[in-house]
């Protein structure tokens, strides 16, 4: 392995661990702030339990997030000196206001978790719905600065010179509404299905039915309402990157020729070597619905692209097609969902609706991950898209595959960690909680 796969192996490692925590923690305190908000209306002590339960997640996820997120930040100056130099001073405001809505966080939490029958009750459910708004707060900015890398803008490029920096107009860049959208929703999604997914184990398991029957109803509501609004940010991005990088686009559709009325590939393996798709399903005209609203609109292919400037276009396509794939099947199980609580309330204590919620588990951050993969390999050889290569960005530096393998180490030990932390949060409310 060189030292440039390492580095962006390495990168690809932390993010991946780190976006998991990013996601859980933008909106596992609105679930809890749910929770807490029922408890105060209705003085049910369940919801008081769910809260409470939920909030010690929150605390183990949000220390977790915390070091992978310090991690990230060293990374990228460690790692990518070039691109540092150059794009700190332009996006770096982004970052600078994550950092305040972190602490932010940080503040809430603490009120939070010690304010138990100390605050003024309303005042404390209000502190658990900062630690939500500000941890939303924290991811939107933080995908403003790698849209940014998506869509370079606030400032001149000019004879090899970063001039007239605006570090106003980088954050609010071409990309950011589009790529924060749709991240939100995909939070919620990965979110709401995990944790509704955890509780309807437990509950086919029999233990602690009420308290994880109302956990569930909670989590279940935010995710499956997030998947149904998933497509329609998608296919925000989708015009949006049709525009921007038609690159990526060709990538995630494996589409090898420039054409009027292109045709939407599902499946297929791409060979590059003689620009093909095997084994796809080809759908008519509908890329061109997708990426134009125009069922006969033209679709760049990459023959109209240099072949040094195209994406790695086997990675792309099939994280594409899993990130979709995950997608539709989480509607699939909404639609369901929404079905059972509208006409057939009998289905809501069915073994069968709740095995599927428990088996959709992993279904969301399985495509979080996905997304993340299109976003950042469908923007190669690009670091700065158009202006800086990866290549050009890496440190010169020897000896970065070592640091990969200290790092895999790390994470893989950490996610033990996390895990039996949590395997352990789950036995104490069985104890605590036993209905």
């Amino acid at each position: 392995m060189n030292d440039f796969i390492a580095a962006r192996s390495q990168m690809a490692l932390s993010l991946g661990f780190h976006i998991i925590f990013s996601c859980i923690g933008m909106v596992m305190p609105f679930f809890m702030a749910v929770a807490h908000y029922y408890w105060l209306k209705t003085d049910q002590l369940v919801y008081k339990n769910v809260t409470k339960a939920w909030s010690k997640g929150v605390a183990i996820f949000f220390a977790t997030g915390a070091v992978s997120g310090t991690v990230l930040s060293f990374e990228l100056g460690l790692l990518w000196p070039e691109f540092m130099k150059h794009a700190g001073p332009i996006f770096g405001m982004p970052f600078s206001l994550e950092g305040t809505a972190f602490f932010i966080e940080a503040i809430a939490l603490g009120f939070f978790l010690y304010g138990w029958d100390k605050f003024n009750k309303w005042f404390h459910w209000f502190t658990g719905v900062i630690v939500g708004v500000s941890g939303l707060a924290s991811g939107i900015l933080v995908v403003a600065a790698n849209a940014w890398m998506n869509s370079p803008a606030g400032f001149d490029f000019i004879n090899g010179q970063y001039l007239n920096i605006d570090p106003i107009q980088a954050m609010f860049n071409k990309a950011w509404f589009s790529q924060a959208l749709h991240m939100t929703i995909a939070a919620f999604v990965s979110t709401g299905f995990a944790v509704a997914g955890v509780h309807a184990f437990m509950i086919l398991k029999g233990q602690n039915v009420l308290f994880h029957t109302k956990s569930f109803t909670i989590a279940a509501i935010f995710g499956c309402v997030a998947a149904i609004l998933q497509p329609l940010s998608g296919d925000i991005s989708a015009k949006d990157v049709a525009i921007r990088q038609p690159a990526k686009l060709a990538a995630m559709e494996a589409h090898f020729k420039t054409e009027k009325s292109a045709g939407l590939i599902l499946g297929g393996i791409p060979d590059e070597k003689s620009k093909r798709v095997d084994y796809a399903i080809k759908l008519p005209g509908f890329l061109s619905f997708l990426a134009h609203g125009d069922f006969e609109s033209e679709v760049t292919g990459l023959d109209r692209i240099p072949e040094e400037n195209h994406p790695p276009v086997g990675i792309v396509h099939y994280a594409f097609q899993i990130m979709v794939g995950a997608g539709m099947l989480m509607m699939a199980i909404s639609l369901l969902y929404f079905l059972a609580l509208w006409k057939k309330r009998s289905w809501l204590q069915s073994n069968w609706l709740l095995k599927m919620f428990a088996i959709a588990t992993p279904l969301g951050f399985i495509a979080v991950e996905a997304g993340w993969t299109v976003t950042e390999v469908g923007r190669q050889p690009w670091i700065i898209y158009g202006i800086m290569r990866t290549a050009d960005a890496v440190t010169p530096m020897p000896g970065i595959a070592y640091s990969f393998y200290l790092f895999t180490a790390v994470y893989v030990s950490l996610a033990f960690i996390v895990i039996f932390m949590l395997y352990r949060q789950i036995k104490m409310v069985g104890r605590l909680y036993d209905n």
